[in-house]
């Protein structure tokens, strides 16, 4: 009976409200900074690179898989709002759910976390580098072969040392030069961080509305005929496309396309850095989501207005739709915006993983010693560079963009913990004081619950699914060996000063 009460013991609420007023972190943040940190993991990796398979696999009806995966999104938002709000300590989902659902469910949630923002930084990465090489090819910069892209080559089982044809592979060494810079840049401070992120927000942006009203000349109805070619899709348990093919009907598509609206959530991972966390997190949360939803459905149905859908190309789809106009410098806005947008998606994904880490060594899930902030810079140091090396390693030897559906699936499942979350404290403490309240509850966050898990299960393929759980039970090895016996609900450590790392196992 200990065993379970330990188990699923949960941070008292409360205690999270009182923490958040330490002042460890720097409160720098403005609601507008957290609407840009939000699109800034939004807008760039998705959009740029999910659209064309997702036009290629419902035709013009992907609007339709785009305002699901929105409204999926939609009711998320709400209930990230109302938590975000109420307890305003870094650590999103993973935070919600030690303050709801008890222990082992947070640190589920702060492993599926990593899905989202560790694994997703690094073909974000991989995808900067490719638009950046294009741009040196342009003026007759070639990088070596072996530099160009990530393929590590394994010639027998992963687990022996000699199976790993180092000579032979080929390393994306911008990709992963790029994402060591990002991750000084966040070392140096959340302010500079964030500044940088509000101007390459801004570029990427302007290049998907240059984009949508330069279309807007090429738009033809005509286009819109033979709406939607492959229909609703078989509603199979698990039978979702695997990640290798291309994935057909709307909503294999909805799942699929669901990673571009990853990140809006970013904004409540950096709650204790706000200056006014209980007014900002509400507006930055649903802020970036109702820009982004908008800008993806004009981005879409100008896309498949300028082009017959067949014609769609999955490589620079919006590039090939400009084409007719015949003017270079529009393919050098939308360049520029991808670039732009990697950037800021890889740099807010960056910030949003360190953040969980921290938090997580904080409650001792992880060892406390990596939770050293630096007294100067006002930045959790250690977990941001740790996050920095080890998702350079990935994006230097791993071609990651085949685990897309990964990252979605970690996403909703985060997403279904956060509207039980707010379910619960509505039931068990519905006196503590709420800023922002979901409307129509419980009818929004059952509908988040139910949106959520009916795209994991049916848009997402039995193969996402079993790497999922074998992950899963590596992560849960961890927790039973360490982080179940270190961690204690109402005992958090504050670290500061950092402690002898011996003194932590």
């Amino acid at each position: 009976m200990q065993f379970v009460t330990q188990l699923f013991g949960t941070s008292s609420v409360e205690r999270l409200r009182e923490q958040s007023k330490n002042k460890v972190l720097r409160r720098a943040l403005t609601a507008k900074d957290l609407v840009s940190i939000g699109l800034g993991t939004m807008i760039g990796g998705g959009i740029f690179t999910t659209i064309g398979t997702g036009v290629k696999g419902a035709g013009p009806a992907v609007i339709i898989s785009y305002l699901i995966a929105g409204l999926t999104s939609f009711f998320a938002a709400l209930c990230y709002a109302e938590l975000g709000a109420m307890v305003p300590v870094a650590g999103s989902a993973y935070t919600y759910a030690y303050a709801t659902l008890g222990k082992l469910f947070a640190w589920i949630i702060g492993f599926a976390l990593i899905f989202e923002y560790g694994i997703s930084a690094a073909p974000v990465a991989q995808q900067f580098s490719a638009a950046i090489q294009d741009v040196f090819k342009s003026v007759g910069v070639t990088l070596p072969q072996w530099a160009q892209t990530s393929n590590l080559i394994v010639s027998g089982p992963w687990w022996l040392p000699g199976s790993y044809d180092v000579a032979h592979s080929q390393y994306d060494v911008l990709g992963a030069a790029f994402v060591l810079a990002l991750s000084l840049l966040l070392s140096v401070g959340i302010r500079e961080s964030a500044t940088t992120n509000n101007i390459f927000v801004v570029l990427k942006i302007s290049a998907l509305i240059v984009f949508v009203i330069a279309g807007l000349f090429l738009f033809h109805a005509a286009n819109l005929h033979d709406f939607n070619p492959h229909g609703w899709g078989k509603l199979v348990p698990f039978g979702g496309a695997a990640e290798s093919s291309q994935p057909y009907s709307i909503i294999p598509i909805a799942a699929f396309v669901f990673f571009s609206y990853i990140g809006f959530d970013t904004a409540t991972t950096t709650a204790e850095e706000c200056k006014n966390p209980q007014r900002d997190i509400p507006m930055g949360v649903i802020g970036a989501l109702a820009i982004g939803t908008i800008i993806y459905c004009a981005t879409a149905i100008v896309l498949v207005g300028d082009m017959n859908w067949t014609l769609v190309p999955v490589k620079n789809p919006l590039v090939a739709a400009l084409a007719p106009l015949h003017l270079p410098i529009l393919n050098w806005v939308i360049t520029i915006g991808v670039l732009a947008g990697t950037t800021s998606v890889a740099l807010a994904s960056l910030l949003g993983q360190s953040r969980i880490f921290y938090v997580m060594a904080r409650d001792k899930m992880l060892p406390p010693a990596i939770a050293y902030v630096d007294p100067r810079f006002k930045t959790p140091i250690y977990t941001t560079m740790f996050t920095g090396v080890a998702v350079a390693l990935m994006a230097l030897i791993i071609p990651l963009t085949e685990l897309l559906n990964l990252v979605n699936i970690g996403t909703l499942i985060a997403f279904t913990v956060v509207c039980a979350g707010v379910l619960y404290l509505r039931r068990r403490k519905p006196d503590l004081p709420r800023t922002f309240r979901v409307p129509f509850v419980p009818l929004f966050p059952v509908l988040g619950i139910v949106f959520s898990l009916f795209l994991a299960v049916f848009g997402l393929s039995r193969e996402t699914w079993v790497w999922f759980s074998l992950a899963l039970v590596v992560g849960l090895v961890f927790f039973f060996s360490y982080g179940f016996w270190k961690s204690n609900p109402d005992e958090v450590a504050m670290v500061v000063d950092p402690p002898g790392l011996a003194e932590y196992p």
